[in-house]
This record gives C-alpha cells, structure tokens and sequence, in this order.
C-alpha cells in the first residue's frame, strides 16, 4: 500500500483525533491500513498528519471567512466615505483564521497601466512567484452638461466594467560574461578557454560547430581548426561574408540549413567567430534555431569588440516587398550570447580604415560618457590607428587595453540596467539617427563606425546651434576626429535625408525624436524637438569646416 493510498484511506480519521488532542486513532483505522501506518517511518506519518492538519483548517475555515472575506476584499475598491464600514468588516474577521490572513498578504492590488482601473492579483498555489489569477475593474465616469432655458443641467455617468483571467510573470535569467583572453593565446591549444567556452569536454563529447567570417577564415582558419583538431574535436563551420550587404535573412538560412543538417541538441552551443555583421547574423540563427541555442561571441575587428559583443541585439537588414526599400536591422532580436571571448591580437590584421571605423564608436561613448576616455583618444588615437593597436614606443605601455576596457565597461553600464530598451532615450544611440540613411544609400562607401561619426560631428554642430557647448569645443572634437582618419561629413548628408532621419527616429523610438546631444564632453541629454530649419543651419555650418 502506497503513503498516498493510506494517506487518503486515514485523513479524516488522523485528523479527527489530532483536533481532539487523542492519539488514539486504532480504534477506527481499519488492521490493513493500521499495519500498512505502523509500518511507516515516524517522520514521514508525522508530515502527513500534519499535512492534513493543515488542510482540513483551512476549508474549515474558509467556509466560515468567505463572506467577511469577500467584504473585506471588495471594499479596498470602494471610494473613501464607505472607509468606516470598511474598518467594521475587518474588525468583524479579527478571530478568523491566520491562513486567510496569510492569503490577503498574497494578494496584490495594482493600477491597470491600459485603462487606469484596478487590478486585483492572487497568485496560484503551484506557482505562486509567476502565475496570478486577476480581477480587474474599471470605472469610467462621463459627464455631460445640457443647458435649457437659463438653467444648466450637469448629468455624470459611470460605468463599471470587470474582467477576469490570469497574468503569468517571469524574468528571463539574463547573464552572460565578456572574458579578457591573454593577448594572442585564444586559439594556442595550450589554452583551454575556447574549449570550454563552446561545450563539455568528455570523451563523449567530441564536436563543435562554428559559424566563421569568410576573412577571418582566410586569415585565421588553419589556426582554429588546428586549435580543436589538436583536442581530438571535429569541426563542422559555416563561412559567412562579412560585409554588410549579406546582412540578410539569407544569411540566418543558411546558418539555420547547417545547424540542422550537423543535427545542434538544445542545450549545445556553437561558435560565431569575425565582426559585426557575423555575430549579428549568428546570434539571430541561435535565437531561432529550436527557439534558442546557447551560442559564443569571439569578435575579430576592434569595432565588434568594443560594440556587437557586448550587448544582446542581433538582427539583420529587411527588404520590404511591399515599399522596395531596405530598412536597417529591422528584422532581429534581443537574444544574449551565452558567453564572449575578447583577443584583442585580432586587430593587428586588420588595415588602418578599419581601425578608424572601429574608433567611430568609442569615440561616440567619449563624447556622451567620459571626458577621461577622450583624453586617451586625443593623446594616443592617431598612433594607435597607425600601428593597428600594437605597443610601439609612442604609446605607453597599458593605453590600448584601457581604452578598450573602458569602453567596454561604459557600453555595460548603459546596456545593462535596459538591455531590453525599455527606457527608450539612451546616450548609446548617439551617431545612430541619422547615420542609418547614411547606410543605406545605394552605393555608398561608408563604413558603420564612419556613418556613426559623421552622425556625430553633425550632432556636435547641432548642440553647438543650441547653446549647449561652444566653438572651442566644438573645435577639439572635430581635431580630435581628423586626428583618428574619421570622416566628418558626407555628401549624403542632405536636408531631406537629415529630416527623414528624424521621422525615422520617432517611429522607431516610439513618438518622440529622443536624439542624444552633448552638453560638454562625456555629458549628453535627449531632445525630442529638433526641427527641419534646425537641420538646415546645422547643414550651412558644416560647411565652413575643412572636412
């Protein structure tokens, strides 16, 4: 006989004598269940008298509470003059049981954030902490006045509608690390932090799978395959261009065709190893393959180290059929990597444009974040481009790694708390309202960091226009900006384009421009009230800077 059989047989009966304060339950315990009870443990037949204790309290009482229960509850929706009949149905449940006592704490009342109306929430018993039964009501009140005669005749209706049904609440466990790798021993076999990174490393256990730019294949695909072929590890790899016209939903099939003929299990990760336009595509294909796969970032360009690899956006560029034009990363997702390994050796195999377009981007967080980090940039930026990030006499030893780390550590304090852009004006989005049309224009040879700075600069000249900083300043940063090889203007830069940008920026962060400017450097607000002639006098200065 089962403990749930003999449970069930004796409840009453136990229950019936534990009430009475008597052990003596033999007398009415038929011998079969009698022996089966004595035959338990002591511990166990203690936890279920008291299970049954307790749950024969509680229908006892709750029969007797419901009605002052249901007073009490419903009262906390009636307007303060029925307060004191209120107070007299809770002084009437004084003597009720601790368990509804216990239920009321439960429940929770909340303003209904659609219709202004409240919300009463009670959770349920097996999953308390994120399933809620609901009850809502709304009272909407309308008055209307009718004048007749000389005699004003004011007439306020209320109506009161309820609705019923169930909230499930649930905080995703967001956390993922971004893991400094000694410079240049990523793929050393010697170094085990790749290995691990990608998967288990049991003898049952003898593959991984990797998505690879198609430079950095050239560049570094030996050296990768010879990483995990020296651990006795087969390699399946997918090689994806990199450059941002295959930033397509072309790009995830055919990640996705590969993952499902290499058969990924579910808890499997896989490798995404180049720039940005790579691990973007890659962590789109991880979210949508078996509705998410965990998949590991190692970026390559000092652009995808300092802003792809840190975040959780993903997505790729959509053509739409319907309208024929291409919208940047309008199709993607908020989708974390499972972790991310950081070599900064990769950039010494990149040329110098490419260093410069990777700076657009720290130098957009120098300007809305840190003075200290543009002070880096301004001592240090030019010589660093030149020599691609290595040592050299010219700059002092640890530079390189703190601007980089520095940068890192901002992109995380300003991603972190709101990595789901909840909070819509956001320091980081400075250089990206009008540098997506920059993008975008059919044929243009501009690079993202470069369209960033370009966006930028147009952004200083901007707050200048405003009173916000002063020509000095603006000055320093142009200098600053040419010290670097960045571009600081385009012949796309235009009237309408600029003032599309801005309608663009308010559909896409929700009705309001919300276009980050700088107030000094390493300072910037949000404003939603630019204007066209605003744009238009940005446009005529920019002209008197020798770009």
């Amino acid at each position: 006989m089962t403990v749930k059989a003999i449970a069930k047989i004796s409840s009453e009966m136990a229950i019936s004598s534990k009430l009475r304060g008597s052990s003596d339950t033999n007398e009415s315990l038929p011998p079969a269940v009698l022996e089966a009870w004595e035959s338990l443990p002591e511990p166990i037949r203690t936890a279920l008298v008291n299970n049954e204790v307790s749950k024969s309290r509680h229908m006892l009482h709750s029969s007797t509470s419901q009605t002052v229960s249901s007073v009490s509850k419903s009262s906390r929706f009636l307007p303060s003059s029925s307060s004191s009949s209120s107070s007299n149905a809770s002084a009437s449940s004084n003597n009720s049981s601790n368990g509804d006592a216990d239920d009321a704490k439960d429940e929770m009342l909340q303003e209904c954030p659609e219709s202004g109306g409240t919300v009463l929430l009670r959770p349920l018993e097996r999953a308390p902490r994120n399933v809620f039964s609901f009850e809502k009501t709304h009272v909407e009140e309308i008055v209307e006045v009718k004048k007749s005669a000389n005699k004003l005749t004011t007439t306020t209706t209320k109506t009161v509608s309820t609705g019923r049904g169930w909230r499930n609440v649930f905080t995703l466990p967001i956390s993922y690390d971004v893991n400094v790798v000694p410079h240049g021993t990523l793929l050393d076999p010697s170094n085990p932090q790749l290995l691990h990174a990608t998967g288990p490393t049991c003898d049952e256990y003898k593959r991984r799978f990797a998505v690879i730019d198609n430079v950095v294949d050239e560049l570094y695909g030996d050296a990768i395959r010879g990483y995990f072929g020296a651990r006795g590890i087969e390699l399946t790899t997918v090689i994806i261009n990199g450059g941002e016209a295959e930033k397509r939903p072309g790009a995830v099939d055919k990640i996705l065709d590969e993952l499902c003929l290499y058969k990924l299990r579910r808890r499997e990760p896989f490798l995404a190893i180049g720039g940005g336009v790579v691990l973007d595509i890659a962590g789109m294909a991880a979210c949508l393959y078996r509705r998410g796969v965990p998949f590991v970032r190692v970026p390559t360009t000092l652009l995808a180290i300092v802003d792809a690899s840190v975040g959780v956006k993903n997505g790729v560029d959509y053509c739409c059929a319907v309208t024929n034009d291409t919208y940047k990363n309008r199709v993607g997702s908020f989708y974390a990597p499972s972790s991310c390994l950081l070599d900064n050796s990769f950039i010494s195999t990149q040329d110098a444009r490419n260093v410069s377009n990777g700076f657009g981007e720290i130098l957009k967080l120098a300007l809305v974040r840190s003075e200290d980090l543009f002070e880096l940039l301004e001592a240090h930026g030019a010589a660093l481009v030149q020599s691609r990030f290595a040592a050299t006499p010219s700059v002092p030893e640890g530079v390189s790694d703190r601007i980089i780390d520095l940068s890192i550590q901002i992109m995380l304090e300003e991603l972190g708390p709101n990595l789901w852009e909840k909070q819509l004006d956001r320091c980081v989005d400075y250089g990206h309202t009008f540098s997506k049309l920059l993008e975008m224009v059919p044929g243009a040879d501009i690079m993202h960091g470069e369209a960033v700075n370009v966006d930028g600069f147009f952004c200083v000249v901007l707050s200048h226009l405003r009173g916000y900083i002063d020509m000095d300043t603006v000055n320093r940063i142009f200098q600053c900006m040419k010290s670097l090889s960045l571009p600081t203007n385009s012949e796309d830069l235009k009237s309408d384009l600029a003032w599309q940008s801005c309608k663009d920026a308010i559909e896409h962060r929700h009705g309001e421009q919300r276009i980050p400017l700088i107030t000094g450097i390493g300072e910037s607000i949000c404003v939603s009230d630019i204007t066209r002639d605003e744009l238009d006098r940005a446009l005529e200065l920019m002209k008197e800077f020798n770009h």
